[in-house]
């Protein structure tokens, strides 16, 4: 066997071992670039899916969707047109990305309809690339104050089959136009925003189903002459929002104005069945007797404990009787629940502060206390559950204390309107569902 040369031994053995040439070097950086690029855009797509899922409120989920777009594609501008029911015309236009001074170029002009460009993905609904949307074939131009625009990317939103809108980007933000790969991650995107937006009409339909399920249990209040009632209930900001928050006022035999409000532990149908339960037994309790406010709720303890299954409940319950000279008195008592609150007819707010007794379905042995307050003609009571004022990150002291600014700073307002600004305005988080009761005692002579 001839002898071989060490160097082209050596230069052999390394070309074997697949060191690559100068040429070959740069081709295999300009992969290891691509790949880099490929994984970068796929980590950013599966963070935009989480983003956009990770809400239930639609305008906010479709709000969502058009900025989501916009940074994974690099766009200037962005728009999610709706499709009305026809499915000719878009009825709704949610659009980001414009300046202040942009949209003050705009005020006054109405929102696409779907002509032109954008009415071309209606009725082709397959990606649109387009590089100057001058020069499209179906370009019908833009309205007075309209911001430049040259290149657009759409892509058609599915949710259950059907076309849903159309997803619009304009304007790198590099000057480029829109390319394959920005195209396809939009597209994989729209995908999950179909999800997405069917997961928020399903959460809206079962909210709206709770709320309507939890008003048809809740009373409307009876004529309470010569005293004014009114009353409002919010549910839970979660799909199950029905819950066990209650309340109710009767005028009893004796002319003594009865008003109850309560809270069953829970947020179901059971919870929401048991404060049904309870409601209906308190009312018959209080028509049977003109006991002390304890001695009632006592009772309903002892009852609901030997023939249902109630959950703990918290309640408060008040009479309000005449007194000498033309006043009121309130007598009160609270089973774990937050204590009235009266807003005077000169606008000051105070608490009726007591000793608290127990929850309902805790220990019926143990003896409630009672409470006794004047209170002037004109006064107006109000009892709430205490969503209205609770928030994980903030002392429960503090939103009684906003509470009684916010109804003090409403307090010339008519009951309806008093009741409907402090359910829609209260200081809690809005986790918890929440009602509130208000009742005003005639004016002083």
């Amino acid at each position: 066997m001839p002898e071989q040369d060490p160097a082209a031994a050596a230069g052999g053995a390394s070309r074997s071992e697949g060191v690559p040439e100068a040429g070959e070097s740069g081709g295999i950086a300009a992969q290891l670039r691509a790949l880099a690029e490929a994984k970068e855009r796929l980590q950013g797509l599966l963070s935009a899916v989480l983003a956009i899922g990770g809400d239930l409120d639609l305008p906010a989920v479709l709000h969502r969707i058009v900025t989501t777009a916009m940074e994974l594609a690099g766009a200037r501008y962005g728009a999610l047109g709706i499709l009305a029911p026809s499915g000719d015309r878009l009825e709704q236009f949610i659009t980001a990305g414009l300046s202040p001074q942009e949209r003050a170029a705009l005020e006054g002009v109405d929102f696409p309809r779907g002509r032109g460009v954008l009415g071309h993905l209606i009725r082709y609904p397959e990606p649109l690339r387009v590089p100057d949307i001058a020069a499209h074939p179906a370009s019908v131009g833009f309205p007075p104050g309209h911001p430049p625009m040259r290149t657009l990317l759409g892509v058609a939103i599915t949710v259950r089959g059907e076309i849903y809108g159309d997803l619009y980007l304009s304007e790198r933000q590099d000057g480029r136009p829109f390319d394959a790969a920005d195209e396809e991650v939009v597209r994989a995107l729209a995908g999950a925003a179909g999800i997405a937006i069917e997961n928020a009409r399903l959460f809206g339909y079962v909210r709206d189903s709770a709320a309507q399920f939890q008003r048809m249990l809740l009373p409307t209040l009876p004529d309470l002459s010569p005293f004014s009632g009114a009353a409002a209930y919010r549910t839970a900001a979660s799909p199950a929002g029905v819950g066990g928050d209650w309340y109710d006022a009767v005028i009893l035999p004796d002319r003594a104005c009865a008003a109850v409000i309560g809270d069953v532990v829970g947020h179901d149908l059971h919870a929401a069945a048991a404060m049904a339960q309870a409601r209906n037994m308190l009312r018959a309790l209080l028509y049977d007797r003109r006991s002390p406010p304890s001695s009632v709720l006592t009772q309903l303890d002892r009852t609901v404990h030997a023939i249902t299954d109630l959950p703990v409940t918290t309640a408060c319950l008040a009479r309000i009787e005449p007194a000498a000279g033309g006043d009121w008195t309130i007598r009160w008592s609270t089973a774990g629940h937050p204590p009235p609150l009266v807003v005077g007819p000169d606008g000051g707010a105070w608490y009726l502060h007591g000793e608290p007794g127990i929850p309902i379905g805790v220990d019926t042995a143990i003896d409630r206390p009672d409470h006794t307050h004047p209170l002037p003609g004109g006064a107006t009571v109000l009892l709430f559950t205490d969503g209205l004022v609770e928030r994980p990150d903030r002392d429960l002291d503090e939103g009684l204390d906003a509470l009684a600014e916010l109804a003090a700073a409403h307090a010339a307002e008519p009951l309806d309107e008093l009741v409907r600004t402090l359910a829609d305005h209260h200081p809690g988080d809005g986790h918890d569902d929440m009602a509130v009761l208000a009742i005003r005692t005639p004016a002083s002579p």
